[in-house]
């Protein structure tokens, strides 16, 4: 019996006992995981997934973490300001033994599924500026978005502005402190916006 299992983007055709190098696993030498995109298996009785085979799994043990060849790259860039560039990598990969193929039940097993880790390097993406994200945050939420094309000097494109730093109602521009105001980056919140969105806040 063997498997097609899907991983890091990547097809693998495998049966008990193979030794596969895959995409870098989040898992440590001797562990056991569980591969649960099976695409297909084959045998007696042949079953193609649509996408994946309900219940199938492909377990494996982790043997240990390990990095690929290195490839270089070089970029030259030439004419009058020529440059030059070399990039070496290598690919982190994990080694694993596969151990057990099922076709049913893979949900149940309580193996650990096999998944993969971020890439090294890759940085969460960077929070907003503490000042700007307490201006946002104390801002009162109105139940419904109003138009603020409604206030002199504003048009489609400030009132954009002014949605994407958190302001989509009359009162939460009209609750705005001096010191919010120059938190806001995206546009200059006029003096006289705020006091026209006081008396439209009242209705």
């Amino acid at each position: 019996m063997f498997a097609v299992l899907k991983t890091g983007g990547k097809q693998y055709k495998v049966q008990a006992g193979d030794i596969l190098r895959v995409e870098k696993l989040a898992a440590d030498a001797g562990e056991k995981v569980q591969f649960n995109d099976v695409l297909m298996l084959g045998g007696d009785a042949p079953v193609v997934g649509a996408p994946f085979v309900e219940g199938a799994g492909v377990q494996a043990e982790v043997i240990e973490q390990i990095k690929g060849d290195k490839v270089i790259k070089f970029v030259k860039r030439r004419r009058k300001h020529s440059s030059k560039r070399t990039v070496g990598h290598r690919q982190k990969l994990t080694l694993v033994k596969i151990t057990d193929i099922l076709s049913s039940g893979a949900d149940k097993s309580g193996i650990k599924a096999a998944t993969g880790s971020a890439p090294a390097g890759e940085a969460a993406p960077a929070a907003k500026p503490a000042k700007k994200a307490e201006a946002k945050a104390e801002a009162p939420a109105a139940a419904a978005a109003d138009d603020l094309t409604q206030l002199n000097g504003v048009g489609p494109a400030a009132a954009k502005k002014l949605n994407e730093a958190g302001i989509e109602s009359f009162a939460a521009l009209a609750a705005l402190s001096d010191e919010q105001i120059a938190a806001i980056d995206t546009i200059k919140v006029k003096p006289e916006w705020v006091e026209q969105a006081k008396e439209l806040a009242k209705g």
